[in-house]
């Protein structure tokens, strides 16, 4: 079945709003960011799990250059 948006289908559908409530609430925010592109229950799952995805991924870039810098030969005190 298909909603308006995110904040329909968490209304009407009881195993998406469990599921919705069982993720992280930094995820839930960024899922509601993409609220207008989510419809079905199988568009929150996908959503979620790339939302996931590009949050793992950003902290990885983000450790990744604080280490680059740290080792960098033209950091002070290198």
């Amino acid at each position: 079945m298909s909603y308006q948006n995110l904040e329909e289908l968490l209304e009407q559908s009881q195993s998406s709003r469990d599921f919705f409530l069982s993720l992280p609430v930094e995820l839930q925010r960024d899922l509601h960011r993409h609220s207008d592109y989510i419809h079905t229950a199988a568009q929150l799952h996908g959503r979620a799990a790339s939302v996931q995805e590009l949050n793992r991924l950003e902290e990885l870039s983000r450790r990744l250059e604080k280490k680059m810098k740290n080792s960098s030969p033209f950091s002070p005190g290198a």
